[in-house]
């Protein structure tokens, strides 16, 4: 009998364990969150955007979106609208030797058949299709020109050539009104129809696209003068884009001058007013012209006005706007009585004492009563000023930077910052041993000393520094290093040197440096709170002034006559009314980049020319590392290297807000420049762009000087050093500095050996022999005075030779 069939059976598996839950009557947000499963419940929906809508209130929602957005259109376009209404300021530019702007305008205006005369300098042409006017202003190949014209334009039309590429000229060009901020752009070709393969037009255009985009990517569409409905496209959205502007320029009043009358007594500017209101208290800037007052502002309308157009301005000399008591002064450095108790103050503290040691952050060390001297800070502003002078004393008032709209370049977010080294100070050590002068040693005092020979000891020397490259370089590898002469007495050659712990953290006694600072260092404007200052000018140009939209004459004063030699018509003249304080001098301070493709660094006090804002300078800088110090010192740069950010300071006239800046460097003809394989022949080279930075005259820029000496003996933890000092007496008055190596060891100086410089110190730990030692010196240097740049960026006349050979080239092909 067979047996029963056995029926399926399994054991409970006892390799999973399953724990029991945790009871808990609270649970976590995030635990919540994750149950929920971005599911939301009603009674959870807080903000306006988790509630649930009806479709009527969706509705009306995006209808207050639309009419919120026309009216925002309506505002920005109000200017040019009606009959009375400013017109668009269209800069055409041409990047090729080939390039013709007179004749690119005639093709457009040809397209929607709007007849004008093209004359030379800015001319308006009516369009009646679309009820604009349009203020031409074409420009030849001249680099100064094509900046003013897109400095003040509306809309910029560049113009590419279908048979010849665009030459280094056209190049410097299109990279300075680049870096310069312009408005909306349009490209256009011009000689495409000279092309009579029509393959080879698309290749053409095709590559003038490619070429275009990689400055302005958004560039999709390049229209042909040769074409007629791609020309009067072109001519719609001249009349119709609401322009994007130029935040800097859009925060103040300006004009492009149509007509210059030079007068007996004033000089007579007229143009439409643009941006915010014009007052008469401000100073304009005109030009390279310089910086003047206003007299008075008079009425300028068309002839053809009607009287019931928008920006109705008043009859002809009307005046709409005078000067008042709040008038700027055109001073530029503060009043020396300002100064005056302070001065006095000064020279009675400036009784010279005997110190035995260099000053180490706030003290002197090993002074001749042995005890520590220290020295009172400055006072930031002097007392017994006038209602007058107080005017150079900018304090924070009752703005703040909290909850303003008005966004900022902020110091701290320049540049990032970079890790400490040993020659910095404590942040740079390796180990956490920290180590004074008066610290405990379980070696020997002293070990027997030998004086070394003297020829024996300056062959050794000439050894140790046979080795010698180029200063750039030199000051990439090893930065800040001196060596000192074995006959120089340091002590006289870095006089003006102190010794910092820490260069970020330990403080910056700025007595020291009254004796050494210009003579007008002290009567710079000096601004406390820079945010709250800047904030209160730009609220100020809100309200008042002759309505933007109104064609006004400008009557300045105090014009001189070499103006009226150098004017030329063709030229294109902006007006920049400046906001307060903005003509006053000041240690500004400029982020600078230079490229990584850049052929050579830059050095520091290099003469470069510099624009920012409506103003050119020639400055001679002085290049720093950014960032936020809480000490507020930073380390001088002696070089740019490509690739790298620093901050250049001089002293100039104040720039409310963030402007971008251009470099250039002029080219000495003959002039062979290291590393220089640039195959351009222009005389002048941009070389570098920027943004301006808050100025400060409080911001101290430290030049380091860092002293290395050679391990002679170790054993352990004491090292005997040579080639640092020469004589006894310095090592002497240097005896307080700390002492680092290359390793991050940190140590101090314990006993001067003989009389050839040679000294014992002791670390925190034992260090290579391969290793240098060092110690860290610094003193402050200051920014030198900016000069006006009188003349052009770049004289046509310098660059025939270049234009002709281009010419040639082209038509050899």
């Amino acid at each position: 009998m067979p047996g029963a069939v056995a029926t399926g059976h399994s054991h409970r598996p006892t390799t999973k364990q399953r724990n029991k839950g945790f009871k808990s009557r609270k649970a976590t947000k995030g635990q919540l969150r994750d149950t929920a499963k971005g599911r939301i419940e009603p009674g959870q929906r807080k903000t306006i955007h988790q509630q649930a809508m009806s479709k009527l209130d969706r509705k009306n929602r995006a209808k207050q979106r639309q009419q919120e957005k026309a009216r925002e259109h309506a505002r920005e376009t109000s200017v040019f609208a009606g009959k009375d209404g400013a017109p668009r300021n269209v800069a055409v530019i041409p990047l090729c030797v080939d390039g013709d702007a007179v004749a690119a305008i005639k093709a457009l205006n040809e397209s929607v058949e709007a007849e004008a005369e093209i004359k030379e300098g800015c001319f308006r042409v009516p369009v009646t299709r679309f009820k604009q006017k349009l203020q031409y202003f074409p420009v030849t190949r001249d680099l100064t020109a094509c900046l003013d014209a897109a400095r003040v334009a509306d809309f910029v039309v560049l113009i590419l050539s279908a048979e010849h590429e665009v030459d280094p000229l056209g190049e410097l060009i299109i990279r300075s009104v680049e870096s310069q901020g312009m408005s909306t752009l349009f490209t256009v070709i011009q000689g495409l129809n000279k092309i009579e393969a029509a393959k080879q037009r698309l290749s053409v255009i095709s590559s003038l696209k490619s070429y275009i985009t990689h400055f302005h990517p958004e560039q999709e569409k390049l229209c042909s003068l040769d074409n007629r409905q791609e020309c009067a496209n072109l001519m719609r959205s001249l009349c119709n884009t609401t322009p994007k502007g130029v935040r800097w320029r859009d925060e103040r009043s300006w004009m492009l001058v149509e007509d210059v009358n030079f007068g007996g007594e004033s000089t007579v500017v007229t143009g439409v007013v643009r941006g915010k209101g014009l007052k008469a208290d401000r100073l304009v800037q005109v030009g390279d012209w310089g910086t003047f007052q206003i007299e008075r502002i008079t009425a300028a309308p068309l002839a053809a006005r009607e009287p019931e157009g928008m920006a109705v301005g008043g009859a002809e000399g009307d005046a709409l706007d005078a000067p008042t008591e709040d008038q700027d002064e055109l001073a530029e450095l503060a009043p020396e009585e300002v100064n005056m108790e302070d001065d006095d103050m000064d020279a009675a503290s400036a009784v010279p004492e005997q110190k035995k040691g260099v000053l180490l952050d706030e003290h002197h060390y090993f002074s001749d009563d042995d005890q520590v001297i220290a020295l009172q800070m400055p006072k930031k502003v002097p007392k017994g000023t006038s209602k007058y002078q107080a005017a150079w004393f900018l304090d924070g008032g009752e703005e703040s930077e909290d909850g303003s709209d008005l966004e900022d370049f902020e110091m701290e977010d320049a540049l990032e910052e970079e890790p400490a080294r040993p020659e910095d100070g404590i942040e740079g050590a390796a180990g956490d041993v920290a180590m004074t002068e008066g610290a405990p040693t379980e070696y020997a005092k002293s070990v027997a000393f030998v004086e070394p020979d003297e020829d024996e000891d300056a062959m050794g020397l000439e050894a140790y520094r046979k080795q010698k490259r180029s200063e750039a370089e030199d000051d990439l590898e090893f930065p800040d290093e001196i060596e000192l002469h074995p006959n120089v007495l340091a002590r006289e050659r870095l006089a003006k040197y102190r010794g910092l712990k820490s260069l970020r953290t330990s403080p910056w006694v700025e007595e020291e440096d009254r004796a050494h600072e210009p003579e007008e260092w002290r009567r710079l404007l000096q601004i406390q709170d820079y945010q709250a200052a800047r904030i209160r000018s730009a609220r100020e140009a809100l309200v008042g002034g002759v309505a933007p939209g109104t064609r006004v004459h400008v009557h300045l004063r105090g014009v001189p006559s070499e103006v009226r030699a150098s004017h030329s018509s063709g030229r294109p003249l902006a007006l920049v009314s400046l906001l307060r304080h903005e003509h006053k001098r000041t240690a500004m301070n400029i982020l600078i980049n230079l490229p990584a493709d850049a052929t050579a660094p830059i050095k520091s006090k290099e003469e470069l020319v510099v624009q920012y804002g409506p103003r050119r300078f020639v400055i001679k800088p002085l290049f720093s590392q950014g960032g936020a110090t809480p000490n507020d010192v930073h380390k001088y740069c002696r070089y740019i290297h490509p690739g790298q950010s620093a901050v250049a300071t001089f002293m100039g006239p104040v720039a409310w807000g963030s402007m971008p800046a251009l470099f250039y460097k002029r080219i000495v003809p003959g002039e062979e420049t290291p590393h220089d394989d640039d195959e351009s022949d222009l005389p002048l080279k941009l070389v570098a762009t920027g943004t301006t930075m808050p100025p400060s005259t409080s911001r101290v820029i430290a030049k380091r000087a860092i002293l290395t000496g050679h391990p002679y003996h170790i054993h352990k933890k004491i090292v005997t050093v040579r080639y640092m000092f020469f004589n006894r007496e310095d090592v002497e008055w240097f005896k307080a500095l700390p002492m680092w190596t290359r390793r991050g060891r940190t140590g101090f100086i314990k006993e001067p050996l003989g009389t050839h410089g040679y000294f014992k110190a002791t670390f925190d730990g034992r260090i290579n022999p391969q290793d240098s030692v060092g110690v860290s010196l610094y003193k402050r240097v200051w920014p030198r005075p900016a000069e006006p740049l009188r003349g052009l960026l770049l004289d046509p006349e310098q660059v025939p030779d270049l234009v002709e050979d281009d010419a040639m080239d082209a038509d050899a092909e």
